[in-house]
């Protein structure tokens, strides 16, 4: 792998300088060094109450895109953002959320708008609507222009296209995607889902690095619901996976977040390498109402890749906490939205018609997400409003204002 501790461009530097003195040490990094902006949000579910304020025409037409209008401009900045669907598709009428999600077709569309390009689809409820739900999900995700993986229609598509190659900004990058059940929903032949076993997922692994990418990610449903700490199971995995030759592992299912670790791996050539786990993403979108369930956090990283070398290192990660608002636009119908808390701490929250209660929920949640996260090691990325761009203030469209009136401000 071409993963070490410390970055050769280093060294490059002071050469540079003699030769380009009127160069800013950014303009030099830019000319030496590549860069991709990684983005990863947790758990996409689908409740009920998520599905009924959702739904424009009774089984016929759904709109998920104001669902994520306030995050959408941070989605977008990324180079490659990643989010793992914990629904079916069946694409099909009925439609329901728990115990065996069934959504519509439009959620993904909305997630697609949003601006994601990746959906991993192992999870515990990829079997939740049958063989055909399985493949009909493949289908969708994929009509609708995402990179999928982690269920495949037959033994044909995931030796086609497993691990997943994505090629972006000069980098060469391997996904791979597992789950540790179904909850007890047998997996129909010929489809596919991948599931934790340790002998497949290290063949996986050696496959992988006969394919010479820059990165090997790995995105893991695993641990225990509810739990703020990741146990020892998840802990002894991530090692042998990051021995296996993984640089990045990307956790989901608990609902709740879980520590951001980076570990130094010794490689069999005596060098070490850097790797990072983050443990859990907690809940992007919910309608979950277990405490601490309400939202999770979105993950940014970079991969710096020398120029000169080809060597790519990890570079600058953030962690951004989002948090589920239900916003009342009529007696009769809800809003499901997920927002960045820092923008709307703070009293913040008026802005977007937030009543005294929920800002005094946003606040709590946002300070209980660092509480369980203070000891890892990343930083949290304050998001301003005026990041936001031109997103509708909701109190203004409850009373008929123009749409035009935004968070661009100050």
């Amino acid at each position: 792998m071409n993963f070490f501790i410390l970055n050769p461009c280093v060294f490059l530097f002071p050469l540079l300088l003699l030769f380009f003195e009127k160069n800013t040490s950014a303009q030099i990094e830019s000319d030496s060094i590549s860069k991709i902006n990684l983005l990863f949000v947790g758990d996409i579910m689908g409740h009920d109450p998520q599905i009924e304020s959702a739904e424009i025409t009774k089984n016929e037409s759904y709109n998920y895109e104001p669902c994520f209008q306030y995050v959408k401009p941070i989605i977008e900045k990324s180079d490659l953002a990643i989010a793992n669907l914990e629904v079916t598709l069946p694409g099909q009428p009925p439609y329901r959320g728990y115990p065996q999600f069934r959504s519509p077709n439009e959620l993904a569309k909305a997630l697609r708008l949003a601006g994601f390009d990746m959906l991993v689809t192992a999870n515990n409820h990829s079997n939740d609507a049958g063989k055909k739900g399985v493949i009909n999900t493949i289908s969708t995700v994929k009509d609708y222009g995402f990179y999928q993986t982690g269920t495949f229609k037959n033994q044909e598509d995931r030796d086609l296209y497993y691990p997943l190659i994505v090629y972006k900004n000069g980098f060469k990058i391997a996904f791979l995607n597992y789950t540790y059940g179904t909850n007890g929903i047998k997996t129909r032949p010929p489809v596919i889902v991948n599931y934790i076993d340790e002998k497949l997922i290290e063949t996986d692994m050696k496959l992988a690095h006969q394919l010479e990418p820059d990165a090997i990610i790995v995105i893991t449903h695993w641990g225990k619901e509810y739990k703020y700490v990741e146990n020892e199971k998840q802990r002894k995995l991530a090692k042998k996976i990051f021995n296996w030759g993984a640089d990045l592992i990307i956790g989901m299912h608990p609902h709740v977040v879980q520590p951001i670790r980076e570990l130094e791996i010794l490689q069999k050539d005596s060098t070490y390498k850097n790797a990072l786990v983050a443990y859990s993403l907690g809940n992007f979108i919910s309608g979950q109402t277990t405490p601490n369930t309400e939202g999770g956090f979105i993950f940014e990283i970079t991969l710096e890749k020398c120029k000169e070398t080809n060597k790519v290192t990890l570079g600058e990660h953030h962690y951004i906490p989002v948090w589920r608002y239900v916003y009342q636009e009529s007696k009769e119908k809800n809003i499901y939205f997920t927002i960045p808390t820092s923008p709307f701490e703070n009293g913040n929250g008026t802005w977007i018609g937030m009543d005294k209660e929920n800002q005094k929920n946003l606040n709590a949640f946002a300070n209980k997400t660092r509480g369980h996260l203070k000891d890892s090691e990343s930083t949290e990325r304050i998001v301003t409003l005026g990041e936001l761009g031109k997103v509708p203030k909701l109190s203004s469209m409850k009373k008929g204002a123009s749409k035009s009136e935004s968070t661009e401000k100050n």
